[in-house]
């Protein structure tokens, strides 16, 4: 398995924090981990609130370990609270379910790590993501969409089209 190199995640901090100040974010945090979940770098932004580290950790950890960003993890939490309760104990408490940690994918849409970002809204926190990610010229879920199955993105349209074929209905 790829992983990032220290360079695509300095690269990736650092246009996060830039494109932050440019938007007129709030003091931005910013992990990127590589598979597994080990840091490979971190920045918290001078005035950035106490336990950044741990949520922009969570965030990422989300994503890595669900195979999906951290705001889908939320969705998923409001959709099915009492299994992603048991999915945050098994974790040891380090799942966070908040928008703003995207997987980190390769030209093959091979997943090399995950990004967290943390310190102004659910919305600003994702799209600083996806912006550190691209600066890097990386790529996210998104952008490997079409790749489909291959690399374990199921759009939501394949997946009705699975459970109408399991009720019987073509």
């Amino acid at each position: 398995m790829s992983s990032i190199s220290l360079a695509q995640a300095e690269r990736i901090i650092d246009a996060v924090i830039a494109r932050g100040v440019a938007l007129g974010c709030r003091p931005i945090s910013v992990i990127v981990v590589e598979p597994g979940c080990k840091v490979k770098a971190f920045k918290k932004e001078d005035g950035a609130s106490m336990i950044r580290f741990e949520m922009a950790f969570g965030k990422a950890y989300a994503a890595l370990s669900l195979g999906r960003s951290s705001k889908l993890v939320r969705e998923r939490a409001v959709e099915r609270p009492i299994f992603m309760r048991y999915l945050i104990a098994a974790s040891g408490e380090q799942i966070f379910p908040e928008g703003g940690g995207m997987l980190i994918r390769d030209d093959d849409g091979d997943v090399i790590g995950a990004v967290g970002v943390t310190g102004d809204t659910e919305d600003c926190d994702e799209e600083l993501a996806v912006h550190g990610i691209h600066a890097a010229g990386l790529k996210t879920d998104d952008d490997c969409a079409k790749m489909g199955r291959k690399i374990g993105l199921v759009t939501k349209k394949s997946a009705q089209a699975r459970i109408k074929i399991a009720a019987g209905e073509t």
